[in-house]
């Protein structure tokens, strides 16, 4: 895996993705490899490392967007199956070093 897979193959065009929802800072799809049934990522359109980051600190009005981006993606989730988990990871969880996070539903794959 590249170290930012979302600049390097998702923003870049690289690698094509079923879009749930974009807007001019944010972009929602539904995960290339999925571990849930129902599994959708939401990503800045803009190289931001980690949510805990200085990059982030200093981009409020993007994260409330990312925000309101999750937050209706996992209302739409609930609505369609019931339930929704957000998931971020940080430090040496987070594989790929760009500020990413997944809402899920279902049973894992």
């Amino acid at each position: 895996m590249t170290e930012d897979f979302y600049c390097d193959e998702v923003l870049s065009g690289k690698t094509k993705v079923d879009i749930v929802l974009e807007t001019d800072q944010v972009l929602a799809y539904h995960h290339t490899r999925p571990y849930y049934e129902h599994h959708i990522v939401v990503i800045p359109k803009i190289h931001i490392q980690s949510f805990i980051s200085q990059e982030a600190e200093n981009n409020d009005e993007l994260l409330f967007e990312m925000m309101r981006v999750i937050k209706k993606i996992a209302a739409d989730m609930v609505d369609q199956t019931g339930s929704s988990k957000i998931i971020t990871n940080l430090g040496n969880y987070q594989d790929s070093k760009h500020q990413h996070w997944h809402i899920v539903s279902g049973e894992r794959t």
